[in-house]
Parts: structure tokens; sequence; C-alpha cells
């Protein structure tokens, strides 16, 4: 089985991540694509008014519910300390042994994997395949990924240019502005019933 692996803070999800996970699993021939919120990212700080975990775990589940190509997983949620995407690909391997693993990552992050923990270790674990956007060329990319064992196996696929952002999504929640069309109506529910990021929705 070929299995995408999509991790992020999700604060919160939007439909820019549910788009890329669509494309990646179109065009890389995915059998289906995991969403795992981290629990405490180690390469980005959380917002003060990040939610926790267990909420946007919550969006996440909302947001695919009843697509078959799609579900979430809440190993890095469940292991404490900070969510290192080695040690969740060495979870998913002993859960997938089977499975071919795709870590689903845009140009910026893929261009820092090298400062990554274990970088090499994440290759051997799984192909990196690399949304094309604007902002990193390709050419950068791939002379990061150069001197690491592995980078050479990357896949690239095509990616709409989506300008919608998590931290735009916050900002009009607590700007009391409407984020229906950016986010799933069920995401937007939550967040509304749950008055996270600051208020209501409407």
């Amino acid at each position: 089985m070929r299995l995408g692996i999509l991790g992020g803070t999700f604060n919160p999800l939007h439909l820019g991540h549910l788009i890329c996970a669509q494309e990646a699993h179109l065009q890389l021939q995915l059998d289906r694509v995991i969403l795992i919120p981290a629990a405490q990212s180690p390469h980005k700080p959380f917002d003060e008014d990040d939610p926790g975990a267990r909420h946007r775990l919550a969006l996440c589940r909302l947001a695919v519910a009843g697509d078959r190509r799609f579900e979430v997983s809440s190993i890095e949620v469940e292991r404490p300390g900070p969510s290192y995407t080695v040690d969740t690909l060495r979870g998913l391997h002993s859960l997938q042994a089977d499975s071919e693993l795709y870590l689903i990552v845009g140009g910026d992050v893929a261009a820092g994997l090298p400062t990554w923990r274990e970088p090499e270790q994440v290759l051997s674990l799984a192909q990196l395949a690399v949304a094309k956007r604007r902002g990193t060329p390709r050419t950068s990319i791939e002379e990061a990924l150069g001197s690491l064992s592995g980078g050479e196996r990357t896949a690239f696929f095509e990616m709409p240019t989506i300008e919608i952002s998590s931290t735009d999504v916050r900002r009009r929640v607590q700007s009391r502005e409407p984020i229906r069309y950016l986010v799933p109506d069920a995401v937007a529910e939550y967040i509304d019933e749950h008055r996270l990021y600051g208020g209501p929705t409407e």
C-alpha cells in the first residue's frame, strides 16, 4: 500500500491542506493520505492562541470525515515530547510494515530538511513528496537534498496556488470575519461551538 503522510500543526486545518493532500493522492497514485497533527512542533513554535492538540486533532477528523482517501492519526498527539518526524515514521513503519510511505511537504520545508533530526533516516523511511509552489525554486530544493542519502528519490507534484493560511484564518476569527470557504464547514462549526481562536466565526 502506498501511504502519504501529511503532518503539520493544523492550527487550524484549512482547504489548502486538503487540496495538497488531494493532489498528492492523485498525482502520486497513493492509496491513502494520513493527516498527522503535531503535539509539539520542534521547528515551529505554537501561537499563544493554540487551542491544544486534542482540539486540532478533532478539527482534522471532522475535515476528512466520510472521505475514504484520507484518515487522521493521533500518533504524535499520544507521544510525549517534541513531534519529530523520524520518530513518527518509525512508529508508522511498525504499524504498516508492508506499506510504502511518502512524506508530503511544501518546497520551503523540503529545503530545510537537512536541519531536521536524523534527516537521512527520514529519507530512508519515506520517499519525500514535494508540492511545487511559488516561493522556493526546485533547484534550491534539489541542492539542499543533494547532500543527503535518499534525497535523489524525491518526487515532485503540482500544487495549485492557494492563498490561505492558518494565521489568516485565526485572524479572521478574532476579527469576527467569516471563514466559510476557507475551511470545511464542519471545522468552522467546531471553531464556533468551542469558541476557539477568540470567538464566534460570524
